[in-house]
């Protein structure tokens, strides 16, 4: 085990590295496709109410592998081939980033539509009494209150979504599980890498549920 943390620690921490990019990158970007599915499903508008639906159920679906086949293998061909555009090319991180950001914002539109709903309707109702608009109301009143019981659900979604990284190593992007496979293919310690590797995840998983814990209490205290 030493001997692999000598000789490939620096290269395990760089794939920690680029691991929690690919995960920051599609945390970043399903908040705002979950901020805006989650609120067209909050809409009186049914065609609104129905597309979220068919985003939510058909995102959730498809396995997050099948999801990241198609977008690295299918969208570049259908792009290319069948339209006849050409020229289109998806690298691994790209690819990578759009399946995250699809799978992890279909979860993300189920925690926004659970904290707006979460908040009593009587505060829309007085808001709106006030002279507001809509979205306005829904900016300055409903979502600042919504936020407080959504942030532990956002982050505990990003542990998942980190976690969930490991699957896109099938597309070759040197996350931390594919350049495990190296070092293993490498050295023919399988045991000790899988060890050393489990254990930086349960490192950084730990950090993040901690520092859950922590933001959720000073949420709670700030909201007395």
């Amino acid at each position: 085990m030493l001997r692999i943390i000598s000789t490939f620690g620096r290269l395990l921490l760089t794939a920690m590295g680029q691991t929690l990019l690919l995960a920051l990158y599609g945390l970043f970007f399903a908040c705002i496709i979950g901020m805006i599915v989650g609120i067209m499903s909050v809409l009186r508008s049914r065609a609104c109410r129905f597309v979220a639906a068919v985003f939510v159920n058909l995102i959730r679906g498809v396995p997050m592998i099948v999801l990241a086949y198609f977008i690295f293998f299918g969208v570049p061909y259908l792009w290319n081939t069948i339209l006849g555009v050409g020229g289109m090319t998806l690298s691994a991180l790209h690819a990578g980033s759009i399946c995250l950001a699809l799978n992890c914002g279909a979860y993300m539109a189920e925690i926004i539509r659970a904290g707006i709903e979460s908040v009593d309707v009587g505060q829309m109702e007085a808001a709106r009494s006030l002279g507001l608009p809509w979205w306005r109301a829904m900016h300055r009143v409903v979502l600042p209150q919504a936020i407080r019981t959504m942030i532990p659900s956002i982050i505990n979604q990003f542990i998942i979504t980190l976690k969930d990284t490991s699957i896109l190593s099938v597309i070759g992007f040197p996350e931390l599980v594919n350049t495990a496979k190296n070092v293993v293919a490498a050295t023919f310690m399988s045991f000790q890498t899988w060890a050393i590797v489990g254990l930086m995840y349960l490192i950084v998983i730990l950090l993040l549920q901690r520092a859950a814990k922590v933001l959720e209490r000073r949420l709670k205290y700030g909201a007395q």
